[in-house]
């Protein structure tokens, strides 16, 4: 027996001059590197059972644009909610999206609006491809395998500074900090062997560039390397659990098609090889929960007016909007419904879908817990805010301290159990999938 697949893709390139993502500021878009992608990997079991993956080479898409395009596939399509995963890249070189880091960029009304029609035309294209790969379906062998790639490196441990003057004196990089090398690779062939598609994943952060220009980044220098070495294939990316990992050094596009070329190449490898036959005898199994994610401490107007009227334009928006919210009579939540997803495929493989910017240590953790054969895409379905671990969260930092104001929540911080509750959620749906796979 064979997996059934359907596969598509769009480019997803503005046509106008909405502002790029990322990094908070005006930037208004002067050109293109290369087009910007959303690829969609649709699979099959015998049993008829489906699921959809989508991976874009956006920054972030919000709780509304999630939801939005769930309702539509749900009703166009009947998928269930843990039967699809919406993912991105994280990508720091391409749009701003609505709802998406809310009060994070100074946009004006004329902003607002380009924000808004291009979202809706990307959920437009989004929708036609799921469409497209369901309608398309054919006979596929899957098989897996890791590969490693060693740019990303651990950007609390490490500042930029110290690692170019390690490069510049020429001596051996001593890096401190946990790091998650590992390049999951998941080859879709047809039933002659031919290569049809490529998903691999990576943790780190799409961060090499920081210029106005369209570009994928090194995710997208990497698909378009593999697909190069591959005419015919999709290459599909999703970024692990890269939330504390930068490339590093950084800031110039020979060093993001640097990174791209090095992580193709691991992908490539592990294509060259044989690799483990992902079977069909058990088919496909999802499984999906929403978990409350606490706030620490909630907003009050007596603490936001001083921040209303502060040196720092991005929590000044933010600010103003809480106070009226609060005038308005708004009664904010004391948590925030997080997504957490499992997917098993065949008896070899464990696909974990957690929202937000996850830190390295949830990959690792579950990779310990779960054994071979477990990935987890860290950035997926809804960008709720940094998601640190227990340990992060003592340590503080941009990742584990007082920064939910910046995704716009009605808090400063989570409350100190997150990983608990993340890591409950995870094994909750793991268990679930698990248990069917028993009967």
């Amino acid at each position: 027996m064979t997996w059934q697949v359907g596969m598509a893709r769009r480019v997803m390139t503005p046509e106008t001059p909405v502002w790029l993502a990322g990094y908070g500021t005006e930037r208004a878009p002067e050109g293109k590197v290369h087009d910007l992608w959303l690829k969609v990997l649709a699979l099959r079991d015998h049993a008829g059972k489906r699921v959809v993956m989508v991976t874009t080479d956006h920054m972030g898409m919000s709780k509304t644009i999630y939801e939005r395009l769930y309702a539509r596939l749900r009703a166009r399509c009947g998928l269930d909610r843990a039967e699809f995963m919406l993912t991105f890249s994280h990508n720091h070189c391409g749009p701003i999206l609505t709802d998406d880091l809310v009060d994070y960029y100074p946009l004006d009304e004329e902003q607002h609006r380009l924000v808004n029609e291009y979202s809706l035309w990307m959920e437009d294209r989004v929708v036609e491809a799921v469409e497209e790969a369901l309608g398309d379906w054919r006979p596929a062998l899957l098989s897996k395998g890791e590969g490693t790639c060693t740019f990303a490196v651990n950007r609390r441990e490490n500042t930029e500074a110290e690692v170019a003057q390690m490069l510049a004196e020429g001596k051996p990089l001593k890096l401190k900090g946990v790091v998650d090398h590992d390049v999951p690779v998941l080859a879709i062939r047809d039933d002659g062997g031919e290569l049809l598609g490529v998903l691999f994943g990576y943790a780190c952060h799409p961060t090499t560039l920081a210029f106005n220009q369209w570009c994928g980044d090194y995710p997208g220098f990497a698909q378009i390397g593999i697909e190069a070495a591959h005419p015919g294939a999709a290459a599909m990316f999703f970024n692990a659990c890269g939330a504390d990992q930068n490339p590093i050094p950084r800031r110039t596009l020979e060093l993001a098609a640097c990174y791209g070329q090095m992580l193709a190449a691991a992908v490539n490898a592990v294509l060259a090889k044989p690799m483990q036959p992902v079977s069909t005898g058990l088919g496909l199994r999802t499984a999906f929960e929403f978990v409350d994610l606490p706030y620490g401490e909630i907003v009050t107007r007596e603490k936001l007016l001083p921040i209303a009227h502060g040196k720092s334009a991005l929590h000044a928006r933010w600010a103003k909007r809480m106070i009226k919210m609060i005038d308005d009579g708004v009664i904010f939540p004391t948590a925030y419904p997080y997504p957490v997803q499992a997917w098993r495929i065949g008896d070899e493989l464990l696909l974990l879908g957690i929202g937000g910017e996850a830190v390295v240590d949830y990959s690792l953790r579950f990779k310990r817990e779960f054994g071979p054969g477990t990935w987890v895409c860290g950035y997926a379905n809804d960008m709720a805010a940094y998601i640190p671990s227990r340990r992060v969260w003592e340590e503080g930092g941009y990742e584990g301290g007082p920064h939910l104001d910046e995704y716009g929540r009605p808090a400063w911080r989570w409350a100190g159990d997150v990983e608990d509750r993340v890591a409950g959620a995870v094994h909750r749906v793991v268990q679930r999938v698990s248990a069917a796979s028993a009967q």
